[in-house]
């Protein structure tokens, strides 16, 4: 017995935690009345007292009893959203039971950055009827929030005493980084049907040049290759032909000491949604698309082996709406995920650099058939906190002309530069000039790789400049060997 004492005693003092404001005023007030008909002797009073005090206690222990069957479901569209749009959460209340339920007050859990928690108050809800609400989040930070558990306050109708239920189920929304569509355009050195830049898939070229694999249980007898099978004395079957997909890597760098800024106007969350923004636009492509970042991580793990673009993609967007800082000082962990090269395009998005890590991208350069670097000038972005790069760190404009010396093609971005932009520049970067075509070189210090010969580095032509130049330098052999040849034996 003395457990069910316990347990009633328990009940009792959730019921009266559970007093409103008004349940607690009548309480108050009727034992107030009961005190004072003592001391004055009025009966009348205390009557008075014990129905004020009566009310609310009788109102937590008919809640208390109270059975009601009531189940929720959410519904979360879409599950996953861009930074700075709403997703909608719809919430379902059913009553399954067969009396009706008093009202009802909802509260869902949400994260603050979402915004402030939703209430809704539910009028009576008939036998196996149900109620529909809905609610708007929106976040301009990347991440992943919980939503939920949905949060049950049933009250009596008096308003006297609210008692809180909680389900268990959750939902989570992913919120990614935006993504710029960017305008196609042709790099130097991109794969366009033929070269080492791209991976081969088997295609079957005739008897010759068939590459059999073993039999597997389904496989159609009609592949069966027999002179293959009389050689290695098993069934062996054609490979089925497959399409040619073009490789490419986007590399991240995350290293807290290259970025500048904090929150959704820092250089990290720029390159970022740059990245995001480069990958998703490479799998239109056709491309079988990784992302790498310094600290090694890389997703898919492999080039191609994510699937669908589609699944690629929302991979890749899932893997970048968590991606916190690293405190990595170096990108030797990227170089040693590309060491075995043949990553046909190389795509960078690089914070502030020092002299070793420009020179571990040169040597990725060599393991790709193209490269492009988006190198931010982290000095343009608001420094919440102080720089914290090392002494031996480049500036933009240093790192700018050694990227370009080891072959990349260098896009510079400033706060407030958009990454399509940015990309449209690298397609004029890579068309080269009419001298370029035609095999003669470029002058001496002049225009820098990547940017097309006969173009200066504010945009201007230099073809009639340079032109005058290696007229008078022509002049000048000429009248050196006149003189040679007139003068004196």
């Amino acid at each position: 017995m003395a457990p069910q004492g316990q347990g009633e005693a328990s009940g009792l003092r959730t019921g009266l935690r559970g007093l409103t404001t008004r349940g607690r005023s009548f309480l108050a007030a009727g034992l107030t009345a009961v005190l004072c008909s003592y001391l004055l002797g009025q009966g009348a009073l205390l009557r008075v007292g014990i129905l004020l005090a009566a009310l609310p206690l009788a109102s937590a222990v008919l809640l208390l009893r109270t059975r009601y069957r009531v189940a929720s479901g959410r519904r979360l569209t879409p599950h996953r959203v861009p930074a700075g749009q709403e997703a909608r959460v719809h919430l379902r209340v059913d009553n399954v039971s067969r009396v009706p339920t008093g009202l009802l007050m909802l509260e869902d859990r949400v994260p603050y950055v979402l915004g402030p928690r939703p209430r809704f108050v539910l009028d009576r809800v008939e036998p196996r009827g149900h109620r529909e609400v809905s609610y708007r989040v929106r976040s301009d930070l990347r991440g992943r929030y919980p939503l939920g558990p949905l949060q049950l306050r049933l009250s009596d109708p008096f308003g006297m005493c609210e008692l809180a239920r909680a389900f268990t189920a959750a939902d989570t929304l992913t919120v990614v980084p935006q993504v710029e569509p960017l305008p196609p355009v042709r790099l130097a050195g991109e794969w366009t049907g033929h070269g080492d830049s791209r991976s081969r898939a088997v295609a079957l070229a005739g008897e010759d040049d068939v590459v059999p694999r073993g039999y597997r249980h389904g496989d159609d007898l009609r592949r069966v290759h027999w002179k293959s099978t009389a050689r290695y004395g098993e069934l062996m079957v054609r490979r089925e032909e497959q399409p040619l997909r073009s490789r490419a890597t986007v590399l991240l760098d995350t290293r807290g000491v290259g970025h500048r800024g904090s929150g959704p106007a820092s250089s990290l969350e720029w390159a970022v949604a740059t990245a995001a923004s480069v990958a998703v636009h490479l799998l239109e492509r056709g491309y079988a698309v990784r992302l790498l970042t310094d600290t090694g991580l890389s997703v898919p793990g492999t080039a191609g082996e994510g699937g669908a673009a589609s699944e690629t993609s929302g991979l890749i967007l899932d893997t970048l709406a968590v991606l916190q800082a690293s405190d990595g000082g170096g990108l030797s962990r990227a170089e040693d995920v590309l060491r075995l090269g043949g990553e046909g395009l190389v795509v960078a998005v690089l914070g502030t650099l020092d002299e070793e890590q420009v020179a571990r991208l040169g040597r990725l350069r060599r393991r790709a058939g193209a490269a492009v670097a988006f190198l931010l000038d982290t000095a343009t972005w608001a420094a919440v906190r102080p720089a914290a790069h090392g002494a031996d760190a480049v500036g933009a404009g240093t790192g700018e002309r050694l990227l370009r010396e080891a072959g990349w093609t260098v896009l510079r971005a400033a706060a407030g530069d958009t990454a399509a932009a940015l990309w449209r520049q690298a397609d004029r970067a890579a068309r080269p000039g009419p001298r370029e075509a035609s095999g003669v070189q470029g002058p001496p210090g002049g225009a820098p790789q990547g940017t097309g010969t006969g173009a200066r580095a504010d945009g201007t032509r230099a073809d009639g400049a340079w032109a005058d130049a290696a007229r008078t330098a022509a002049a000048r052999a000429e009248g050196a060997r006149t003189d040679g040849e007139g003068g004196p034996q």
